[in-house]
């Protein structure tokens, strides 16, 4: 996928979502490689490292990485599993009493799995090399690797709470950008890309429909473009295939 058929799908959701979904302007098959290997028969599932536990020693010990993985990657798939079945459970039901607490489970732990699964195969006891690309857009966005360094140090440390640091292509100005994510949940998932999108900001209705977001949802349907929706969802299906 280039830049232009990226910038394409993504004016289907907006400025306002670009950032969770940087890393697609790249090909999403090609850098997502691994994501086939967390889902399964309906189930997600817990990816195996590609190294051994204590691969990355001295840096990152065995039990540490141990832990993380089996322990605590492993409650982010059990908590996405079982906020996918109780919203699956609630649909059929009609019952969306609880879908409040279900919506924030299936964000927050569906955003844990898939960023520590690619949080895992960024590492490896062998470093290897940069690429000419990525030096040029790290000395283009940055100035030089030891000013890169030093603002994604001084980002991730200063994250408030539990978070990630995190380095992301910005494809509107064609650069590499530091992110802070407080919360790795935020209602997204990291990994999606969003096909439809609804503004229920009452910016977006309250001078036609005052407090009645119901009726101006109902009024949202009637104006969905669906051609446009299906050619953009095609290409993500294509994207990944």
């Amino acid at each position: 996928m280039n830049k232009r058929e990226f910038l394409k799908t993504s004016g289907l959701v907006g400025m306002a979502s670009l950032l969770p979904m940087t890393s697609f302007a790249l090909e999403a098959k090609t850098l997502f490689n691994f994501i086939t290997a967390i889902y399964n028969n309906g189930k997600y599932q817990l990816p195996k490292l590609p190294y051994a536990f204590d691969a990355l020693e001295p840096y990152i010990d065995a039990q540490t990485m141990t832990l993380h993985h089996s322990k605590h990657h492993q409650a982010y798939v059990n908590g996405l599993n079982n906020a996918t079945e109780k919203i699956k459970e609630a649909t059929e039901k009609g019952d969306f009493a609880l879908i409040k607490h279900w919506e924030r489970e299936l964000a927050f732990n569906g955003g844990g799995h898939f960023l520590h699964t690619i949080f895992w195969n960024i590492m490896s006891p062998k470093q290897g090399n940069k690429s000419k690309e990525l030096e040029t857009y790290i000395l283009k966005s940055f100035g030089s690797y030891d000013n890169f360094i030093k603002l994604f140090k001084a980002a991730s440390i200063a994250v408030e709470g539990s978070g990630w640091g995190m380095l992301s292509y910005e494809p509107v100005a064609d650069k590499l950008i530091i992110n802070q994510v407080e919360r790795h949940s935020n209602l997204s998932q990291w990994l999606t890309v969003p096909i439809i999108v609804v503004d229920v900001w009452e910016h977006a209705y309250y001078l036609k429909y005052q407090n009645k977001r119901n009726e101006y949802f109902d009024a949202f349907t009637k104006v969905i473009n669906w051609d446009f929706i299906s050619e953009q969802f095609n290409i993500v299906l294509k994207s990944y295939k």
